[in-house]
């Protein structure tokens, strides 16, 4: 059921300020514009890898789940791990069936495509995010 590692997403205070730190002092080199995601109450900005992509996501506001995180980590850190699944509907369904707690319905994420994530305490402590593989991978 699991598929490729998409992305690693870094909660952060300030886009910009991050996206310093993996131009400047990794060497990225492909970064994309920055966009917002109301519906989801946050922004978010891909920088590619060679084999994946760092999602850096900032709040949109103080009813983001971001801010949450951000008062409890307020330089930012990683948030989360992104795997894509082909169906996921399937994989939600999979997923609880197997005693998980799945956060929400799925809904559409940052890539266009539909998403659901998957409560840390059934991930050994990591908040996952599953993904339906996007056609077009950026």
């Amino acid at each position: 059921m699991i598929g490729r590692l998409n992305h690693v997403g870094i909660a952060t205070p300030s886009i910009e300020d991050a996206i310093a730190v993996y131009r400047d002092l990794l060497g990225a080199t492909v970064i994309r514009a920055p966009f917002d995601l109301p519906a989801q109450g946050v922004r978010v900005c891909f920088i590619d890898t060679p084999n994946s992509q760092i999602e850096l996501i900032e709040p949109l506001g103080e009813a983001s789940p971001i801010h949450a995180f951000l008062k409890k980590f307020p330089q930012g850190g990683q948030h989360h791990v992104c795997f894509e699944v082909p169906d996921i509907h399937a994989a939600a369904a999979d997923m609880a069936a197997k005693g998980a707690t799945v956060l929400g319905q799925p809904r559409i994420g940052a890539h266009g495509t539909p998403v659901i994530f998957v409560h840390p305490k059934s991930m050994g402590g990591v908040l996952v995010e599953l993904m339906e593989t996007p056609k077009d991978p950026h």
